[in-house]
């Protein structure tokens, strides 16, 4: 059944689930038709965003995420908020999946009213799920979703794609993995705002606070992101909830500094400012290739470039030339 744009921007206002599900299924859609509605959606629900706390999480396969998240989502709710959670799939370039698959993975936090579980397929409009998790943010947003916990798998360019779009970063770590700080790259440690060391007990707690001294050390020697915060490397264990009061303290002071020093809507600025880029980048490549001279052409530089005949940014820069110019 299709839905017409005032009938989903109703649903998405009351917070109907199904209806918020059936907007996001539209802004992902690559069907012409589908995106020029979902356009008109998203302008229409635009007053209603911004409200929220975005929070992205990273962290090695292992580390906990799907536990952390299910766990510190149903905090938030205990809390009196709702919250609203987006993940960014693995595997989607190669088999489309979900890496929340049917939720079965969060089966509490998907129970709660005031909670709703989105998996972000691969197949988003110009290039993946990258691109239209933000546009899923702003419905979220706009449906009254206090906190929007956004899910990478801490491979590729997942962490600076989310990084880009969230107000806090965080980092789960766990010990034992072999990964320590070697394991841990720079990009990373220059992005988070938070480190959690998760999987903590008494077993362990010694190795896990030898840990923290080691990435508080390394974090010494890396510039601030933001001036007058010192990134926190907290300990706990997501799956016996201990540890998360705690990171959802320093994530509510974290917010409350950025907005004393006029930092909160100076980074969206910036964060907007990089989707409209990135956004006119893709659109500009998406309607060259319209054409069947401009795909042919695209499609032989592309083809010199994967078999190195010449080098990939003077293939590229030739393709953008030769279309571009004023000639």
């Amino acid at each position: 059944m299709k839905f017409s744009t005032e009938e989903l921007i109703e649903g998405i206002r009351s917070g109907n689930k199904r209806l918020i599900a059936k907007a996001i299924t539209l802004v992902e859609s690559k069907k012409a038709e589908h995106r020029t509605q979902a356009e008109e959606l998203l302008k229409q629900i635009m007053p209603f965003t911004g409200n929220s706390v975005r929070v992205g999480i990273t962290g090695v396969p292992g580390a906990g995420k799907s536990t952390f998240i299910e766990n510190f989502g149903r905090l938030v709710i205990a809390n009196g908020k709702k919250v609203a959670v987006l993940a960014i799939d693995p595997s989607s370039s190669i088999n489309k999946g979900s890496i929340l698959g049917d939720k079965t993975r969060m089966e509490e936090l998907a129970k709660e009213e005031n909670a709703f579980i989105r998996p972000s397929p691969s197949s988003g409009f110009l290039g993946g799920v990258a691109n239209t998790t933000f546009e899923t943010m702003m419905i979220c947003e706009a449906a009254g979703y206090d906190y929007i916990l956004i899910e990478t798998v801490g491979v590729g360019q997942s962490e600076v794609l989310v990084s880009d779009i969230t107000d806090v970063f965080l980092f789960l770590k766990i010990i034992g993995g072999g990964d320590e700080l070697q394991g841990i790259k720079r990009g990373i440690m220059e992005m988070v705002d938070l480190i959690f060391i998760n999987k903590v007990d008494q077993d362990n707690l010694q190795k896990a606070k030898n840990t923290r001294l080691e990435l508080k050390r390394a974090l010494d020697f890396i510039p601030p992101k933001e001036k007058g915060w010192k990134i926190p490397v907290l300990l706990g264990s997501a799956l016996y909830n201990e540890g998360l009061d705690e990171v959802y303290t320093k994530i509510y002071e974290f917010i409350e500094m950025k907005k004393k020093n006029d930092r909160f809507h100076q980074v969206r600025t910036q964060q907007a400012e990089k989707r409209f880029e990135y956004w006119v980048q893709e659109y500009i490549l998406a309607m060259m290739k319209r054409s069947n001279s401009v795909e042919e052409a695209y499609l032989q530089h592309k083809k010199n470039a994967s078999e190195m005949v010449s080098n990939p940014s003077t293939e590229a820069k030739i393709f953008v030339e030769k279309f571009l110019s004023k000639d």
